[in-house]
């Protein structure tokens, strides 16, 4: 705790100043960019595993980030214009953007992706439910 003194020096105490951990976003929430290259083969930290989608987003001529594609499937391409915000996919290493969904071309179309289900869902006893109903479905045409 200062002194009275200490205090009477400088007429009031400064706040430290907080350093952004998004600098691209040059103080903005979000930023226009376009992508670059689509990359879908980055491994996830230690405990995860999978594949995750990431993007390389050209934000001017000479400045490039990589921000990750949330959900499951995209429809981006090359040359497509996205929304980036900031917020980092904590389980990829290096990668601190994200793409905002239903922004310019990262539209969300009649069949997106998202909507599809596990292809191999698991059950609570050990037999999957699609398994029951043909083992069944067989025995009673028997």
């Amino acid at each position: 705790m200062p002194t009275i003194r200490q205090l009477s020096k400088i007429s009031f105490r400064i706040p430290k100043k907080r350093k952004t951990r998004v600098r691209s976003l040059k103080g903005c929430p979000q930023i226009k960019g376009t992508c670059v290259e689509i990359r879908n083969t980055i491994s996830p930290r230690k405990p995860n595993s999978g594949k995750r989608k990431v993007a390389k987003i050209s934000i001017s001529r000479n400045k490039f980030l990589i921000a990750s594609i949330p959900g499951q499937g995209h429809f981006l391409q090359k040359f497509a214009r996205v929304l980036i915000r900031g917020g980092r996919a904590k389980d990829i290493p290096g990668v601190k953007y994200k793409l905002i969904k239903n922004k310019y071309d990262f539209d969300i179309r009649e069949k997106y992706p998202e909507d599809m289900k596990r292809a191999r869902k698991r059950s609570k006893y050990g037999v999957n439910k699609a398994y029951k109903k043909h083992v069944i479905n067989k025995d009673s045409y028997a």
